[in-house]
C-alpha cells in the first residue's frame, strides 16, 4: 500500500498539526507538528510510547479536539475552521468511532445501538448495507439483546457495526481491544481488517499492542509528538523490535529504523 497518497485520495490528512495543554511554564506539548496521510481503503495503526501524542492525534483528526495550529482534512474537506454545528454533523455522518469503552446505551437493543447515528440524523438505514454489516460482525441472532445481555466482545462488535452503518469516510478506533481477552480482541481486529479488504473502509487505530498493530497494513510511529517512522506490512515481531527503540521516557534511541 502507498504510504504517500495524494490529497485527492487521502481519507484523512494532517498538515503540521500542533496541540499543547496548559499555559506558560506548565504547558505540555502533545503534538509538535504532525503531518501524515491515510489513503482511502487502508488500515493504519498509530503506535508510540505513553505520552507520545497518539490519542491526542486521533482526537484532533476525528474533530473531537481542536488543534492549536495546522490543518486536518477528512475526505479532502478541512475541519479546523468548522463551527460546532458543522463539526457535529461531520462526525455523525462521515466519521465512525470505536473506543476502548463500548459506549453503548444500556436501554437500547443491539440493533437500536447500531442504527443510533442514523436515528439522530433522522435517516433510515439502508436495509441491504445494514444486513451486510450485521452479518460481517456475526450478530444476526443478537440484535434484540441489550448490552447487559452481551459479552464484551459482542458489545464491541456492536460498536464496530455502529461505526460502519453510516458508510463513513474513516473509522477511528482508540485501543478497541483494550477491555477484551485475546480471543474477543482477535475477532474485533479481524472484523476491522475485513472491513478494509471487503468494503474498502478506511480505519485508523491507536494501539499499544504489537499484535493488534499487525492486523493493519501500515503502522505509523509517534514519539514526543512527532511522526518518527512508519512500517508497511507489519508483524508483531517487527513492531515490537521497532518499539524497543524508544526509551521509557518516549524518546527515540538512535538506531537504524526497521
Amino acid at each position: 500500500m502507498s504510504s504517500a497518497p495524494t490529497a485527492e485520495t487521502a481519507a484523512v490528512r494532517a498538515v503540521d498539526v500542533r496541540k499543547s495543554y496548559g499555559k506558560a511554564e506548565t504547558a505540555v506539548t502533545a503534538l509538535a507538528g504532525v503531518s501524515f496521510e491515510v489513503p482511502r481503503g487502508q488500515f493504519c495503526a498509530v503506535m508510540g510510547p505513553s505520552g507520545s501524542g497518539k490519542s491526542t492525534l486521533m482526537h484532533c483528526l476525528a474533530g473531537l479536539d481542536r488543534t492549536d495550529s495546522g490543518d486536518v482534512l477528512i475526505g479532502g474537506v478541512s475541519i479546523v475552521a468548522m463551527g460546532d454545528k458543522a463539526l457535529t454533523a461531520l462526525r455523525r455522518d462521515r466519521v465512525g468511532f470505536v473506543f476502548q469503552q463500548y459506549n453503548l446505551l444500556p436501554t437500547l437493543t443491539a440493533e437500536e445501538n447500531i442504527t443510533l447515528p442514523l436515528a439522530i440524523a433522522g435517516r433510515k438505514p439502508d436495509a441491504a448495507w445494514m444486513a451486510e454489516v450485521v452479518a460481517a460482525v456475526g450478530l444476526g441472532d443478537r440484535l434484540s439483546h441489550r448490552p447487559a445481555e452481551l459479552s464484551g466482545g459482542q458489545q464491541q462488535r456492536v460498536a464496530c457495526a455502529r461505526a460502519l452503518v453510516t458508510r463513513p469516510d474513516v473509522v477511528f478506533a482508540d485501543e478497541p481491544t483494550g477491555n477484551l481477552d485475546s480471543r474477543a480482541g482477535a475477532e474485533v481486529l479481524g472484523f476491522l481488517a475485513r472491513c478494509v479488504e471487503e468494503f474498502g473502509q478506511t480505519v485508523v487505530m491507536v494501539t499499544h499492542d504489537p499484535v493488534a498493530a499487525s492486523y493493519a497494513g501500515r503502522v505509523v510511529f509517534l514519539a514526543d509528538g512527532l511522526v518518527v517512522d512508519e512500517m508497511d506490512n507489519p508483524t508483531p515481531e517487527l513492531v515490537l523490535d521497532r518499539m524497543k527503540q524508544f526509551d521509557v521516557a518516549g524518546h527515540v534511541i538512535t538506531e537504524t529504523a526497521v
